[in-house]
């Protein structure tokens, strides 16, 4: 099969290294033939072009790897390679969290697949195996570390006894996060995962105006102090699962969990997600959710599975109306903000600014942050696993 690559920067690299090495038999029947990049690496002048037309219009070319990031060009140009009856990969979140229901139903309407198993977990098989444990099963619930910026942060300050601003700086200087890590420490990156992984679960469209976020931002080495002296750790989640009356929940905060649970021992960098089925029950899976060579592997994955799977998925998604009102937990709330509203769902104090309120949605939290942004900006704000 000859592919096209958009996009030749870490994913893309590493996507191409991993089909000429010829490490497997499988590996030999892939091509790179074309590659869209800005720049022109030495070596690659026969490949590269800036034309997005070189790889539609190449009818020799049945599959284009999206690696660019970002909504556009990526979005016009994968619409362009699928019209031209060309199956998509993708490892660009981003893209398919805000483009889902057009990329599917146009991939449906060519006759090609659209695969993005690296978009969500990296080199995690995640999004394959939840695909494939729902074609006999009924996802309950998921939730998980899905991003791994955060995971180090949090990590670092609990073991290296850091501040969040010289956990941040050392993130940057591994290549960890990204000069503006906006996306990663306030929760957007993890949105977009736990809208993917929610759409795929339960068939749904998940909208992200309808998914709450909360990131770590506002974390303080006296909050991971606290936790950890009341045997707790501190971890950004991705939560979905359908509510007792059918309805769908979706939202992503930082959660405490106690120091002697799976996820709280996910070190450095790692990724662990889980999710439950009626039938399996829990199964959870690890590893390194981010980098070249992780991220290249799960797009030449599905690579493969095109070349070998030709039936294209026409699953019905459907759109739902995200209901995060019955979802019930006690949360964590440091604030120097006015408290007029908030002093009725408080069950203790803690001292020193520290609150532990009783169980109450994310709906009702999120609307009290809005309200305590306003006159704490540095406000904070937990889940109680």
């Amino acid at each position: 099969m000859k592919i096209g690559l958009l996009g030749f920067g870490v994913v893309g690299t590493g996507v191409y290294d991993i089909i000429v090495s010829g490490t497997t038999p499988e590996l030999s029947d892939i091509e790179v033939k074309r590659i869209i990049s800005l720049v022109v690496p030495e070596g690659f002048e026969h490949l590269v072009t800036k034309d997005i037309n070189d790889i539609v219009n190449d009818d020799e070319i049945e599959l284009v790897v999206e690696a660019m990031g970002g909504l556009h060009p990526a979005y016009e140009f994968v619409m362009a390679c699928i019209e031209k009856g060309k199956h998509v990969v993708s490892s660009n979140k981003h893209l398919v969290s805000n483009y889902f229901v057009e990329l599917h139903e146009a991939a449906v309407k060519n006759g090609v697949q659209l695969r993005f198993t690296p978009s969500t977990g990296g080199g995690i098989p995640w999004l394959s195996s939840l695909k494939r444990a729902r074609r006999s099963d009924e996802i309950e619930e998921l939730w998980g570390i899905v991003n791994g910026t955060t995971n180090f942060i949090l990590d670092s300050m609990l073991k290296e006894n850091t501040d969040f601003d010289v956990a941040l700086r050392e993130a940057q200087r591994l290549g960890y996060a990204e000069a503006d890590p906006s996306a990663d420490i306030d929760g957007l990156d993890t949105q977009r995962k736990c809208i993917i992984s929610a759409n795929l679960a339960f068939d749904a469209i998940v909208k992200e105006e309808s998914v709450p976020v909360f990131g770590i931002r506002n974390i303080t080495h006296d909050d991971v102090e606290y936790f950890t002296n009341n045997g707790m750790v501190c971890k950004l989640f991705a939560n979905a699962g359908r509510n007792e009356d059918g309805s769908i929940y979706a939202y992503v905060a930082p959660v405490l969990l106690d120091k002697s649970s799976l996820e709280a021992g996910v070190d450095s960098n790692y990724n662990s997600i889980t999710y439950v089925g009626k039938f399996v029950g829990r199964s959870t899976y690890m590893g390194q959710g981010a980098g070249k060579f992780p991220t290249g592997n799960s797009v030449v994955q599905d690579i493969l599975d095109t070349m070998f799977d030709d039936a294209t998925l026409k699953r019905e998604y459907n759109s739902v109306e995200v209901n995060n009102s019955l979802n019930l937990h006690k949360y964590y709330v440091r604030t120097m903000g006015k408290l007029e509203a908030f002093l009725d769902i408080v069950e203790k104090e803690e001292g020193n600014s520290r609150y532990i309120t009783k169980p109450v949605s994310i709906a009702c939290i999120k609307a009290l942050s809005e309200e305590l942004y306003k006159d704490c900006p540095q406000s904070f704000f937990a889940q109680i696993k």
